[in-house]
C-alpha cells in the first residue's frame, strides 16, 4: 500500500519502507516501483506519451497521438473537449458531401482570447527571463479581470502587460513600467493606466517597491562588484532614512547611488551608462545626486575602501 504525504498541496506517492526512495515507472505494465526494495507502490500508472512512433521528418497531416494537450484549469472546460478530426474516406460523409462527424463544441471567442492573451504573457517573460511561478501568476490574475469585465474598451494586451506588472511586484521581484513596456507593445502610459484600474477591480494591492528592489540587477547588468553594490545600498537606504530625497522615485535615486558608489570606487560608471540600465534620463540621475551629495560623507558605509575622497567628487 502507498502512503501519501502533502508537497504544496499535491499528493505524492511514496515507499512506506524508504520515503525518500526514487520510484521507477514501469511504462510497459503501468506500475510504480521502489528502486531501493522493489515494491510496487501504484499500479494502473496512464502513460500520457504517444501510442505510436513519429519521426521529425514525418509530413502526415495526421497526429497519431491520441493523448491531447495537458489540461489547462484557467481555461472554461478545463481544456478536456474531445476534438474530431476532418475525415478522408467516403463514409466520412453524406450524399450532400457534408461531414458526418462533426465537433459538437469547437473553442469560444473568450477562451480563444484568454489562449491569446496567455501566449503574449508568456513571450514577454521570456523577453525579460522571469521565472514559471510569475507567468502563472500574471495568467490567473487576467483570467480574474477578464471575467469580470470591468475593463472594458481596454485591450487585452495592455491588460495582460499591467497583470505582469503586478504579478512581479507580488512576488518580490518588481520590474519598472519601461522594463515591461519595452517587450510589449503598449505605451507606458496605458500599462500604468490599466495598473490602477486592476488594482481597483480586484480589491488587491502590492507592497511598496524600495531602492533594495533594483538595486543588486542594475548594479549585475553594470558589471560592478558587490563591494559597490553593498556601498550603493548603504547610501540610497540612508538617504532614504535621512530624508535626503524626497519625492523621488526609488529608481532614481537607486542610480544616484550607484553612481556615487562607482565615482568614488576604481570601476566608474558614467550616468549614460547607469541611465541606460536604469530607464531613467541623465537629468534625474543628477537631480537626486545633487540632493544627497551635500551628506556623501555620512552615507558611505565605515568599511568602504574609497578610490576617490569624498572631496573629489564630482560636484555636478
Amino acid at each position: 500500500m502507498a502512503s501519501t504525504s502533502r508537497v504544496d498541496a499535491l499528493p505524492k506517492v511514496t515507499c512506506p519502507n524508504h520515503a525518500d526512495a526514487l520510484l521507477v515507472e514501469d511504462y510497459r505494465a503501468g506500475d510504480m516501483i521502489c528502486s531501493e526494495s522493489g515494491l510496487v507502490v501504484g499500479d494502473r500508472v496512464v502513460d500520457v506519451g504517444s501510442e505510436w512512433r513519429t519521426f521529425s521528418n514525418d509530413k502526415a497531416a495526421k497526429d497519431p497521438s491520441r493523448v491531447g494537450d495537458a489540461q489547462n484549469p484557467l481555461l472554461s472546460g478545463g481544456d478536456l473537449t474531445t476534438m474530431i478530426g476532418k475525415g478522408t474516406g467516403a463514409a466520412s460523409f453524406d450524399e450532400f458531401g457534408n461531414s458526418k462527424y462533426q465537433n459538437r463544441r469547437a473553442m469560444s471567442s473568450s477562451d480563444r482570447a484568454m489562449m491569446n492573451a496567455f501566449k503574449e504573457i508568456t513571450t514577454m517573460a521570456d523577453r525579460i527571463n522571469l521565472p514559471r511561478n510569475i507567468v502563472d501568476r500574471t495568467n490567473n490574475l487576467f483570467k480574474q479581470v477578464y471575467e469580470q469585465k470591468s475593463l472594458k474598451g481596454r485591450s487585452n494586451d495592455a491588460i495582460a502587460s499591467a497583470c505582469l506588472y503586478i504579478a512581479c511586484r507580488q512576488e518580490g521581484v518588481p520590474r519598472t513600467f519601461k522594463e515591461i513596456c519595452a517587450v510589449s507593445r503598449i505605451s507606458k502610459k496605458e500599462i500604468g493606466r490599466c495598473f490602477k484600474l486592476i488594482l481597483k477591480a480586484l480589491e488587491t494591492n502590492v507592497d511598496l517597491i524600495t531602492t533594495g528592489d533594483f538595486m543588486s540587477r542594475f548594479c549585475s547588468n553594470l558589471g560592478l562588484t558587490k563591494q559597490v553594490q553593498m556601498a550603493a545600498t548603504h547610501i540610497a537606504r540612508k538617504a532614504v532614512e535621512l530624508d535626503l530625497v524626497p519625492g523621488r522615485s526609488p529608481i532614481s535615486v537607486a542610480a544616484a547611488a550607484i553612481y556615487m558608489a562607482s565615482q568614488a570606487s576604481a570601476e566608474k560608471r558614467t550616468q549614460k551608462e547607469i541611465g541606460d540600465i536604469a530607464g531613467v534620463a541623465d537629468v534625474t540621475i543628477r537631480q537626486s545626486y545633487r540632493l544627497i551629495y551635500p551628506r556623501a560623507p555620512d552615507l558611505f558605509p565605515a568599511d568602504f575602501k574609497f578610490d576617490t575622497p569624498v572631496d573629489k567628487l564630482p560636484q555636478l
